[in-house]
């Protein structure tokens, strides 16, 4: 049944790739508006002086070093780390050791966690229904499921908040100190650390199951409560829960083997002109194929959950009908 939903799944996201395109347009959207303020600030920081043409040409590591450490806001976070595989890094590490987005970067990260939670509605919705809803079909599932999926939004933001805010420190400050303490090896050290890791690890990875489901079962059983869609979802996966993990691993493992190819082929600093379009589509690409696995991850989770019910097709509201217009009931009449 896992491998089932997993093919499953692939085929639901194929199924509605235009639906896929049209979520990478919206990210792309989001953050065309803080590369033109980041733009404006580079040419205003060169203007009209001689490092002007070696930045453009190329890469000048002093001039880099330079507007960095002069920068604010939104130039601050024009460094080294966003190139490449490094900003790959960098986010799964600000994720583990629990540092928060910079500051300038905070209104597009609350945009888009909006976008997502907006739009997972219509895209759970089409999946599960497994044939085209079209663009009436789609607005009006995200529309009719918005607030009670921002009301789930809302109840996960507060469970990881306790846990970056509290559990994380707890581990990595004060237990990790005490039970190192007095070690004189430091690989005893190392290993307790990773140890904490793979175990904050698993506690993000559990809400994250958790909070998938309850989005799933809130959106196919058309629940009103974003309550009873968590509790029944802590049900879901305590009756299931080694088919769960098992399609989350596969699914896991699709994303990490993605990230082996991105860091083997990731584009470093080539300088100007069709290697600097070449580094952007092969960046553009990577993005494309990140979101198709995130996708693939509702899909499929989507498919397990339906193959327990009745039917595989199984969604409690009705299809959404586009209104026809008065003068066209009385031609059908």
């Amino acid at each position: 049944m896992v491998l089932r939903a997993w093919s499953g799944g692939w085929r639901r996201v194929a199924g509605a790739y235009g639906m896929g395109l049209a979520m990478y347009a919206l990210t792309f959207a989001l953050a065309l508006p803080l590369a033109a303020m980041l733009r404006d600030q580079i040419t205003a920081q060169l203007g009209n002086s001689l490092m002007a043409v070696p930045v453009a040409d190329g890469v000048s590591y002093d001039w880099w070093t330079e507007f960095t450490a002069r920068a604010t806001g939104l130039g601050a976070t024009f460094t080294p780390a966003i190139i490449g595989f490094a900003s790959t890094l960098d986010a799964l590490s600000r994720v583990v050791d629990a540092r928060y987005p910079p500051k300038a970067l905070m209104w597009l990260l609350v945009a888009y966690l909006g976008l997502w939670t907006v739009a997972s509605g219509g895209i759970v919705d089409r999946y599960a229904r497994q044939r085209p809803t079209r663009a009436h079909g789609f607005f009006s599932a995200s529309g009719r499921l918005f607030f009670r999926l921002g009301r789930l939004a809302a109840a996960a933001g507060l469970v990881y908040w306790v846990l970056f805010r509290y559990v994380h420190p707890w581990l990595f400050l004060d237990l990790y100190r005490d039970l190192t303490r007095g070690l004189g090896v430091e690989r005893t050290t190392l290993l307790w650390r990773v140890f904490f890791y793979l175990l904050f690890g698993a506690a993000l990875l559990v809400v994250n199951i958790v909070f998938d489901y309850a989005r799933i079962r809130l959106v196919v059983e058309d629940r009103r409560s974003a309550v009873g869609a968590l509790l029944a979802s802590l049900r879901f996966v305590w009756r299931h829960p080694l088919a769960v993990a098992g399609l989350y691993a596969l699914n896991a493992f699709g994303f990490l083997l993605l990230l082996a190819v991105w860091a083997l082929v990731a584009p470093g600093i080539h300088g100007a002109g069709v290697a600097m379009w070449a580094a952007f589509a092969a960046g553009q690409l990577y993005l494309l194929a990140r979101l198709a696995i995130k996708l693939h991850f509702l899909a499929s989770q989507t498919a397990f959950f339906q193959a327990h019910l009745a039917h595989a097709t199984y969604t409690a509201a009705p299809v959404p009908a586009w209104p026809e217009s008065p003068a066209a009931e009385a031609i059908a009449r």
